[in-house]
């Protein structure tokens, strides 16, 4: 192509400049990866930015660029270049989109020997969206009005897509299920709920496919974005909604956890999330995967919004305001499954708390240990998500993505035997839990690590999946409360720190985390790096 000049650049482009430009447009057209990686300096120090955040480092600009696929087809309609030194010059172009719209990019370059120039920072403003379809099925101003006025009035929600919302079908995350669906006509019991507290629905997120995947990637429609850490998945199920909240186009999301759908999404963002005790908030209107997991949780980003949510939808008691007094301890099993450097800053954490903080064993408790009570939640969940939804997948092969559906297909192959005693003991194991923790409140990293990258392969999300159920199994086989805090940074990524209680002691979770975290907070200044 030929890259059009701005009449009003007074110097004439360095050699080999433009033509430059016009290989990288060329290369961001046909999606060629090693063209792209090619056109940016290699080195740690180079930047990109855009609404989804700043990339910083050649590393995490090419895992971005591979996760994310080709742009639509554009053309420069008007480039300035003004060149800066011997080797660096800024060029601002705009694109006109053949769909309609524009954009305008920001590019430094650096000149490599004679005439080989690359990008060495870049910031793009990309053409306006009517909706990130990878956060929304639907969105209105709002998609339902509150019912009645009250302590949520002015918030807005946003409904993970498996609760039923007035006036829309229920998509589960799959295409070929929402289009079969029926309208509902009602709010599920957990919506209906925020809705009288005054609180208006924004629209209906995205989820993993039938809630049954904790990567927040979607084969239908991409991947929504992590607006903590952009070069990371967002962790699902409820992606969509914690996406939302960390994106700022709600403050209330409303998600299920029944292996830590809730807290995995808002460890990986930076978010407050509460996996309520089982059986506390009404499922009903809810499509379940799980039931005997399954619970009701939101995702915020303040702890005060976490505990509104809670106190309009379970109103407090009467003797709210007492202090907790349970025991706060930290289970060794758990800590030792986290990476090195959660385990360093998790431990660093628990210096400064103003609370004495124990450490014991679980088997100690009587508890089992950690992979036990992870293989009873697997198989469970397997069984219960097969009486769900295994029918309707028999009747529309081809319908679910390879990585749910061959997660439908291990759950076929699980020994009956094995799943028959795991459903048999559930009930006893869950009663052991529970008295273990009377008295007692544990605390441990949410999940292993940060958010994986947004290129991890299949196998890698695999490892990582079985390496947070490990620590996620605990509450859900207990049927528990759990609150995940962004307490931690690691390696620039948030990572939770989890408190899980006794039945009904969800609201004693979230004001006791909130008081931890209050003691953590600093001056809001910015991370400044500079590279010389």
């Amino acid at each position: 192509m030929t890259t059009p000049r701005g009449a009003a650049a007074p110097d004439a482009a360095p050699e080999g400049l433009l033509e430059a430009l016009d290989a990288y447009e060329a290369a961001l057209l046909a999606n060629d990866l090693d063209a792209l990686d090619a056109a940016f300096v290699d080195s740690p120090g180079t930047m990109r930015g855009d609404d989804r955040g700043l990339l910083v480092g050649h590393d995490a600009i090419s895992a971005f660029r591979g996760a994310r696929g080709g742009v639509a087809t554009r053309s420069l309609t008007h480039v300035e270049v003004r060149p800066l030194t011997e080797d660096r010059a800024l060029v601002v172009s705009v694109s006109r989109f053949a769909a309609g719209g524009q954009g305008l990019q920001t590019q430094l370059w650096r000149r490599d020997g004679d005439t080989h120039w690359r990008i060495e920072a870049a910031h793009v403003t990309a053409r306006p969206k009517a909706v990130d379809t990878t956060v929304w099925r639907a969105v209105g101003d709002p998609l339902v009005a509150p019912t009645a006025s009250g302590s949520l009035d002015g918030l807005t929600v946003a409904v993970k897509d498996l609760y039923a919302v007035p006036g829309q079908p229920v998509g589960a995350g799959n295409p070929t299920y929402l289009r079969e669906a029926p309208v509902e006509t009602a709010p599920a019991a957990a919506v209906a709920a925020l809705l009288a507290a005054g609180a208006s629905i924004r629209g209906i997120a995205r989820t993993d496919e039938f809630a049954y995947n904790l990567t927040g990637r979607n084969a239908h429609h991409g991947t929504p974005p992590n607006s903590a850490a952009p070069t990371r998945l967002p962790g699902g199920s409820s992606s969509g909604s914690a996406s939302a909240v960390g994106l700022g186009t709600a403050e209330i999301g409303i998600g299920t956890d029944t292996a830590g759908s809730v807290r995995v999404p808002a460890s990986y963002q930076g978010l407050w999330g509460l996996r309520t005790t089982r059986g506390t908030v009404s499922r009903e209107g809810l499509l379940p995967l799980a039931p005997s997991f399954d619970t009701v949780g939101w995702l915020t980003r303040s702890h005060g919004v976490l505990l509104a949510a809670l106190d309009a939808t379970v109103p407090p008691p009467a003797s709210a305001g007492a202090p907790d007094a349970t025991v706060l301890v930290v289970p060794e099993e758990l800590v030792t499954l986290v990476e090195p450097a959660v385990a360093r800053s998790f431990t660093a954490f628990v210096e400064t708390l103003d609370e004495p903080v124990a450490t014991v064993r679980l088997r100690d408790l009587g508890i089992p240990v950690p992979a036990a009570l992870q293989e009873q939640m697997r198989l469970v969940q397997a069984a219960e998500a097969l009486a769900a939804h295994g029918p309707w997948i028999d009747a529309h092969p081809g319908a679910l993505s390879a990585v749910v559906g061959d997660r439908f297909r291990a759950a076929r192959a699980n020994d009956p035997d094995a799943t028959a005693d795991a459903v048999a003991r559930l009930d006893e194991v869950r009663t052991t839990i529970r008295r273990a923790l009377a008295g007692r409140t544990l605390l441990f990293p949410t999940v292993p690590g940060p958010a994986p990258l947004l290129d991890a392969d299949t196998a890698a999300l695999e490892r990582t999946r079985t390496a947070t159920t490990a620590m996620t199994a605990l509450a859900s086989v207990g049927g528990l409360p759990a609150v995940s805090a962004p307490a931690l940074t690691v390696d620039g990524a948030p990572v939770g720190v989890c408190l899980v209680g006794g039945p009904a002691t969800d609201r004693a979770l979230v004001i006791r985390a909130g008081r931890m975290l209050s003691d953590q907070a600093a001056p809001g200044l910015p991370t400044v790096s500079v590279v010389r």
